[in-house]
């Protein structure tokens, strides 16, 4: 295939920009011959000339032009070196100096030596070693000089740390996002100075489209640097760094892009360090060229103004519209049918447009053999979703991955159907709140929370198990540890965080002894009381509005604030099993593939432990006659029950184990 118009274009700019550029060299090498006050000026070219450009966008004067014109003929012209050689009458001085071009070129000033000068400011040129200043050896920088040839390659100190992020034109934004990048673009044409943007939120992709976006409508490319590449403890290369992203900038007519998403805003328990901080402030701070800044929060600055923004995820009905559109080929036969799978996705999770093009391509594409059936793509969707959104708690959660059914939970009826209701009302989210329009009503009391209560081993998260596997979601423990903070504010960053990234997946949150942290609110007589009760009131304003399904486990009920406990949607009280519980968690604890042989139940339920401790006994009593190469039999349970009353600190009567053996 032949070229397209625009590459052939491009070409013969290239072609006639080198032919410019020599001439200009050349005629620059005549001019040092003689003594006219100026340089001809020579045919312009459209678009101008690289070295035209050059001189426009750092505001470059005719003695600094004529400057990079020298520098920039010793590296291309095998001739330039021996004049330069003649006029110095030293046949060793083969190099341009400042001291040689105030001598013979035009119009020459002394500020064009001074370190703020756009030659040394911006690196456009290099001065090597000697002992004075006039003396000193310039060198053209090497991007710059690739610049005088067209070329659009970064610097090789920025190669590994900025990526250039093209103008994108037909990116999909929903309505909500694209009226926030026209509140921008409005914004940054009318600004008096250069802006500094900040988008926050926990959805870096969205956010990252909108700068995209934002660039596209201006013109511009994007230069992405992410902060965690910085060097913070070298003030020196920071400087180095920040000057070439800038330069760069200048060069493309490009906006930078600081990515401190992987940064916390404060060093408070949060393994950022205080040079790290420093160092983004400082960059956020100096920094003169158009900057959007990505941050999961806002980063408030002393000296410069901010624009901040809140970037939030489509609305329901923005994300089912790009599941349509995005799906619509594959979907072509179905006849509406597939609206309630498209339903359902929208109600359990919260993505991106991007995340959402990315689902249905990995989804789509990722077929064996001929068309997917309607549930087939319906499940490859779902376990899709799962896996993009899940999310990145590190070390606040741990995910719990089982597969329990109801089968395996002994419970009296009244608290299993309490359960399936919780589990049809997640099911039915989307329904309820959108199609028969409770959401309209307002976002609080949205969120389906419940209390599981009772002793431990009573079967509080295996609860949360089986409904995790019922709904096909994702169930993380909650470690209080890691949340509570002794530092004000930090627990609901903590929070924040945990709800956040849970919120893309609707992911099931277990809060494992959750009076820990919120047990009766106190009387306030200090700070600290103060400070506390405020953890609790942003932990029920998350939880009221969280679209998953939030779980809190409590050994005490009594301990927990009745004001907090009538704002749950659940409460599930899991009773002490009596004698017939225990009897038929001791027949469904084993697997079916576990040989037992003469197990009595009846007998094994006079153990008067809840069902945690019974499968405790069943697995170290499978683990004795497996090591038997034997059955499970009486007598290793016995065994395995002796261990488990000593761990407890309790004697094994003569009445729970009478008759066993």
């Amino acid at each position: 295939m032949g070229k397209t118009k625009v590459a052939q274009d491009n070409d013969a700019w290239a072609m006639h920009n080198h032919r410019y550029l020599m001439t200009a060299i050349a005629q620059m090498m005549a001019h040092l011959q003689s003594d006219a006050p100026s340089l001809p000026a020579l045919p312009a070219l459209t678009p101008p000339a690289a070295i035209e450009q050059l001189c426009h966008l750092f505001g470059l004067s005719e003695f600094e032009r004529s400057l990079i014109l020298l520098c920039a003929g010793i590296e291309l012209q095998n001739g330039v070196a021996n004049q330069l050689a003649a006029l110095a009458g030293d046949a060793q001085r083969t190099t341009p100096t400042f001291s040689l071009a105030l001598a013979h070129l035009p119009q020459g000033h002394w500020s064009a030596l001074t370190p703020e000068s756009p030659l040394r400011r911006w690196h456009l040129l290099e001065l090597g070693g000697a002992p004075t200043l006039t003396h000193s050896p310039l060198r053209i920088n090497e991007r710059i000089l690739h610049f005088l040839f067209g070329d659009r390659q970064l610097d090789q100190h920025l190669q590994s740390l900025v990526k250039v992020l093209p103008i994108q034109t037909e990116l999909a934004l929903p309505a909500s996002q694209q009226q926030l990048v026209a509140e921008i673009v409005s914004l940054v044409r009318q600004s008096a100075t250069v802006p500094l943007i900040q988008l926050c939120g926990y959805d870096g992709a969205s956010k990252r489209a909108i700068a995209m976006a934002v660039c596209a409508e201006v013109g511009s490319e994007l230069l992405n640097l992410a902060a965690e590449v910085l060097p913070a403890a070298d003030f020196g290369q920071l400087q180095l760094i920040q000057t070439l992203w800038e330069r760069e900038a200048i060069l493309r007519h490009g906006v930078l892009l600081l990515d401190c998403d992987g940064i916390p805003e404060t060093t408070e328990g949060s393994g950022a360090s205080t040079q790290q901080l420093n160092t983004l402030a400082f960059l956020m701070e100096t920094c003169q060229q158009p900057l959007i800044v990505l941050s999961r929060d806002r980063r408030p600055l002393r000296q410069r103004p901010v624009f901040s923004f809140e970037v939030t995820q489509p609305t329901a009905t923005e994300q089912r519209q790009l599941w349509l559109q995005t799906l619509e080929g594959a979907l072509e036969n179905s006849n509406g049918a597939f609206n309630s799978q498209i339903d359902k996705l929208v109600s359990h999770f919260s993505l991106s447009p991007l995340a959402i093009q990315t689902v249905c391509a990995q989804s789509v594409s990722g077929k064996v053999g001929g068309a997917l059936s309607e549930r087939s793509l319906a499940q490859r969707l779902w376990n899709a979703c799962l896996s993009h959104a899940r999310p990145r708690l590190e070390e606040l959660a741990q995910p719990i991955r089982t597969q329990v059914h109801w089968e395996d939970l002994v419970l009296p009826d009244k608290e299993k159907q309490i359960l399936r209701t919780i589990a049809a009302q997640v099911r039915q989210r989307a329904k309820v709140y959108e199609q028969w329009g409770f959401a309209d009503k307002g976002q609080r009391g949205l969120g389906i929370s419940a209390l599981f209560a009772g002793a431990s081993g009573t079967g509080k998260t295996l609860a949360a198990e089986v409904l995790s596997n019922e709904l096909h979601l994702d169930l993380y423990r909650i470690d209080l540890s890691s949340v509570v903070s002794k530092y004000i504010g930090e627990t609901e960053k903590n929070l924040r965080r945990i709800f956040d990234a849970a919120e893309l997946g609707g992911s099931i949150l277990l809060f494992d002894e959750a009076d820990a942290l919120f047990g009766k609110r106190s009387e306030v007589k200090d700070s600290h009381d103060r400070y506390a009760n405020m953890e609790v009131a942003y932990l029920l304003q998350r939880m009221e509005a969280y679209r998953g399904l939030a779980i809190l486990t409590t050994n005490l009920k009594s301990s927990l604030d009745q004001a907090f406990l009538r704002r749950l949607r659940f409460v599930v009280q899991f009773a002490f099993p009596d004698a017939a519980q225990r009897a038929e968690i001791w027949q469904r604890v084993f697997p079916k593939a576990t040989p037992t042989e003469n197990l009595s139940y009846s007998k094994l339920a006079r153990l008067n432990v809840p069902g945690g401790n019974i499968r405790n006994i069943a697995l170290n009593a499978a683990f004795l006659a497996a090591d038997a190469n034997a059955s499970v039999q009486m007598h290793h349970i016995l065994q395995s029950a002796q261990s488990e009353y000593i761990k407890l600190e309790r004697p094994l009567t003569e009445a729970e184990v009478k008759g066993w053996i």
